[in-house]
């Protein structure tokens, strides 16, 4: 069964709303605090992050073969983009395999 990052998020909040009642990360988790403080935010502006790095290394790319861009910058723009997708496959497991474990928990 695929899991997406939506409940995965969602799963996290439940949880930190069961546990954590009465502390700042409950608050947090329910909406309260500074914008952008909670869980599902940060992993928000990561992956958007991680989308324009992917962006600007096709745009070079594409710029090279029209012989608009330096090669050592096309080449450091994929390498970024590269190692990015590689860590945000890796997180995107383990948020997977955090998901799957939160939700053998007994209630």
């Amino acid at each position: 069964m695929p899991i997406n990052m939506n409940q995965a998020i969602s799963a996290y909040n439940n949880a930190a709303k069961t546990f954590g009642q009465g502390g700042d990360s409950a608050k947090k988790a329910e909406g309260g605090g500074h914008p952008g403080d909670d869980f599902g935010s940060m992993v928000k502006q990561s992956l958007r992050d991680a989308i324009d790095v992917q962006k600007t290394g096709e745009r070079l790319s594409v710029a090279a073969i029209a012989g608009k861009a330096d090669i050592n910058e096309v080449i450091t723009a994929v390498a970024e983009a590269d190692v990015t997708l590689q860590a945000v496959v890796s997180i995107r497991d383990k948020v997977i395999e955090a998901y799957k474990e939160i939700s053998r928990m007994p209630i």
